[in-house]
């Protein structure tokens, strides 16, 4: 989801990588161990949650995060959590990252020490104030300065323990004086409309003398400030929760009576509390944060048009697409907005076959054919994991499931066999998982992705035709990326794929490794298998399977997914879970009389229907078809005070109100049933955005309860669940690499110059490019940099526009927003520079 600016989209991504914590502080009991585990928030709403490692001040999480950003926020945060199972889990420590200072940390492992954490620190949100200082003369002739203080509203307050009722406290602070006043309380929002103005007054006049302050109620005004405090009215026995406060100098009145803008809300001063950095232990994480700032479609055509007819050029070397490659530090920063380009453009299979043919010709083993980290081998990871996710859901989530739910002992290992555990049982056990795993592996061609297949064959000729001589390197070129790449690693890290949602624990870890190198050999149709093996309980186990049957059954299987002439059988008819989780619903009020109250659900999503049951595994108490779904769309704070709701609407105006836990898994589940119902022939083209309670729509306060939407519906999306990709922002990220690595691009064209490489053996400096045509790959490095150079002056002339426009204290960027601070420095500078 994009921030909409004035002519551009804005969109926010994070990536995260959660290590491990290490030196926690002891329990304090005898046993000194603690249950841990790790959430992600963005400010204080928590959008992810890793597994509880148990019994261990050093917890290993190994667990990675994605998410795209639906709104604005302040702070990147990560709290460990000690779980209590009788009190509310306590937290130990947390690690807090300022936006602006996201970048520092970008793609590196960085070890961050835990920071304490109390009430007086967590702090978001913005209030809205108004300020006027005047004089007022009395019927006695006494002047009276005045101060007006009118707290208009609030935005983004915390939510406090499932609540938030807040008030505001007004306080006029001096060195001998403190007068405090308090608004109403705000039932069930973080979002408070007060609208009330308080009066204070400031200064005293024994008589009417002059219109402005003497000498000495300039040093009272000078040393006086107004506070305001925000609270949360608990009914707790521990008292009202604070929320943030605001401290605002007198002084600044004294150039103008009056002042009105938007302000963050700060943390209270702590009482110099004086705790040591290293007392909690440290956090390893790993932060990608992506912000992308994308033009109208036009903006992008040279470089976008470029980069298309990259599968054209010939050399494939000298294009666009190979050249990003080239000058990337990493061929996975390139792989990703390429394949997302040329599979929205419909140009993956010509592009990728391209690239893989002139690898080939490169290769002079058979046995090291798409081996190494390259382009192509890349590229092809990134294409079978947007396009083949689906299929890993259909044919290893049941097993996988089994495993990590089952717990069979499947050590093989005599030396790591735990007491009680007997070696044959436990071989039997991994043996029928492997068999199980390889059978729906082997039987799964005709589910197998179109698009993953037109490559397959493409690689199997391009083989088949630099190594005539080798019979089985058609199949070898296709095994190494379907079985080394795809199955393996998705049965090894099952969370990275998408088939748990977190990563498993020890015993069950064990089991998928020892599974997934089998199921990796057993795929490889290497001549001599046990060889494959370092540890001999492997080549041991591995005997089971010296059978023809399992060489044949991966060859059948082989040749289905890489022929020419293969059909696709649909395998969207078969139900495939895309979603589910708890979520908390409102009646529909199916039946005439009844509380139409909220209740905590599992909510199911297949590509057939809709359901929702009490628990996991219950029957469905609901059930709607997915063709019945005629819209889906957020629901406005106002209707039932609660955030992070939508609505599916269906036949008949019955609506389903269903709150989601946080901003990230709203935005995820309105995305994906929108998806899924895209195609349905009777969908709306208008909604209503608030509910219908006591007999008309808050919305538009229509009274009949069949009245039309008054809001057009959200854009379509496309029908493809699996490949919802927006061609412009990865063009503007390609753009975004191009602009990164500039100097290897003029690297490049010195390279392509360079006589050496027309005539003679290469510079050391220029050994790292492949350039099999100097001429044609000087051309396009010289358009390339023509269209970056081109984009780099939109941009910065759209940034300088905004500069003009944009106000310091308005509701985007209230006073304390330190990344606009920056901002505001660096567009200083730059037009410093340019006078």
């Amino acid at each position: 989801m994009a921030v909409e600016e004035e002519g551009l989209r804005v969109f926010q991504s994070v990536r995260i990588k959660i290590g491990e914590a290490k030196n926690l502080p002891t329990y304090p009991g005898p046993n000194k161990m603690r249950d841990c585990y790790c959430t992600v928030n963005l400010d204080q709403e928590e959008v992810f949650r890793t597994k509880i490692v148990e019994k261990s001040l050093c917890p290993f999480y190994g667990e990675d995060f994605y998410c795209e950003i639906p709104r604005t926020f302040r702070h990147l945060s990560f709290y460990i959590f000690d779980r209590d199972v009788f009190r509310r889990d306590s937290i130990i420590g947390k690690v807090a990252i300022q936006k602006e200072d996201l970048q520092k940390y970008h793609n590196r492992d960085t070890w961050f020490q835990l920071q304490h954490v109390d009430a007086d620190s967590e702090v978001q949100g913005k209030v809205h104030l108004e300020l006027r200082l005047s004089e007022v003369i009395t019927d006695t002739g006494v002047v009276c300065h005045k101060l007006a203080t009118r707290v208009l509203e609030c935005q983004g307050l915390p939510i406090v323990n499932g609540q938030c009722d807040p008030y505001a406290t007004v306080t006029l602070a001096g060195p001998s004086r403190s007068e405090a006043k308090k608004t109403k309380v705000k039932k069930k929002t973080n979002n408070p409309h007060f609208d009330e103005v308080f009066y204070f007054e400031v200064t005293r006049h024994s008589s009417y003398k002059k219109s402005h302050f003497d000498i000495e109620d300039v040093d009272e005004v000078d040393k006086m400030e107004i506070r305001v405090d925000l609270w949360n009215a608990s009914n707790l026995k521990f008292g009202d929760e604070f929320l943030g406060e605001l401290r605002l100098p007198l002084k600044f009145l004294r150039q103008s009576s009056s002042y009105e803008a938007w302000y963050f809300l700060q943390p209270r001063d702590n009482g110099n509390k004086s705790l040591k950095p290293d007392d909690l232990g440290s956090l390893r994480l790993n932060v990608v944060y992506t912000e992308d700032h994308v033009f109208s479609s036009d903006y992008y055509s040279p470089l976008r048009d470029l980069l298309l007819k990259s599968a054209d050029v010939e050399p494939v070397s000298a294009s666009a697409a190979h050249i990003l490659g080239e000058v990337c530090r990493e061929k996975q920063e390139a792989a990703i907005p390429l394949v997302r380009l040329f599979l929205h453009y419909g140009r993956i299979v010509p592009f990728i076959s391209a690239i893989a043919n002139a690898e080939v010709k490169r290769t002079q083993d058979p046995n090291t054919i798409f081996r190494g980290n390259s382009l192509t081998s890349k590229c092809i990871d990134e294409t079978m994991k947007l396009a083949g996710m689906h299929y890993l859901q259909v044919t290893l989530k049941p097993i996988i499931d089994e495993i990590c739910q089952v717990h069979k002992p499947c050590e093989i290992d005599p030396v790591k066999l735990k007491d009680g555990e007997n070696l044959e049982n436990n071989r039997e056990n991994l043996r029928q998982y492997v068999d199980r795993i390889f059978t729906v592996i082997t039987k799964s061609g005709v589910s197998c992705p179109t698009v993953m297949c037109d490559i397959f064959f493409s690689l199997r000729e391009s083989a088949a035709k630099r190594f005539q001589g080798d019979l089985d390197v058609r199949y070898t070129a296709v095994s190494s990326f379907i079985f080394l790449r795809f199955f393996a690693p998705a049965i090894l890290s099952p969370n990275l794929f998408q088939l748990t949602p977190h990563h498993p624990d020890p015993q069950t870890s064990r089991t998928l490794t020892l599974i997934s190198k089998t199921i990796q050999t057993l795929g490889s149709l290497s001549k001599s298998k046990s060889a494959n093996f370092k540890e001999s309980y492997m080549a041991t186990f591995y005997d089971y399977f010296n059978e023809q049957k399992y060489a044949d059954a991966v060859k059948n299987f082989l040749d289905l997914i890489s022929s020419s002439g293969r059909r696709d059988h649909k395998s969207i008819e078969q139900p495939i879970l895309l979603k589910e989780g708890f979520m908390i619903k409102r009646a529909q009020g199916r039946k005439r009389f009844g509380m139409k109250n909220f209740k905590k659900r599992w909510f199911r999503l297949t590509n057939h229907e809709f359901t929702y049951q009490k628990s996991k595994g219950d029957h469905p108490l609901c059930s709607i078809p997915i063709e019945n779904i005629l819209a889906v769309e957020r629901l406005e704070e106002e209707s039932f005070k609660m955030k992070n709701m939508f609505q599916v609407i269906q036949p008949e105006r019955r609506v389903l109100y269903i709150q989601a836990n946080n901003c990230v898994e709203a935005k995820d589940w309105i995305d994906i049933l929108t998806k899924v119902s895209q195609c349905n022939k009777k969908r709306l083209t208008v909604y209503h955005p608030s509910a219908y309670l006591n007999g008309h729509w808050l919305c538009c306060k229509a009274t009949a309860d069949n009245t039309p939407g008054c809001t057009p519906c959200t854009g379509g999306l496309p029908a493809n669940i699996q490949l919802d990709i927006d061609g412009d922002r990865e063009t503007e990220r390609i753009y975004s690499l191009f602009n990164l690595y500039m100097p290897k691009l003029e690297k490049m064209q010195e390279a392509c110059g360079s006589k050496s490489v027309y005539d003679g053996p290469e510079e050391e400096e220029y050994s790292t490019f492949i350039i099999d045509d100097p001429k044609e790959t000087y051309k396009t490095l010289k358009l390339i940099i023509e269209g970056v150079a081109t984009l780099e002056q939109e941009h910065a002339q759209y940034k300088r526009d905004k500069f003009k426009k944009t106000k310091y204290g308005s509701q985007e960027h209230p006073i304390g927003d330190k990344s606009f601070q920056t901002y505001i420095r660096q567009q200083s500078e730059i037009s410093a520079h340019s006078i």
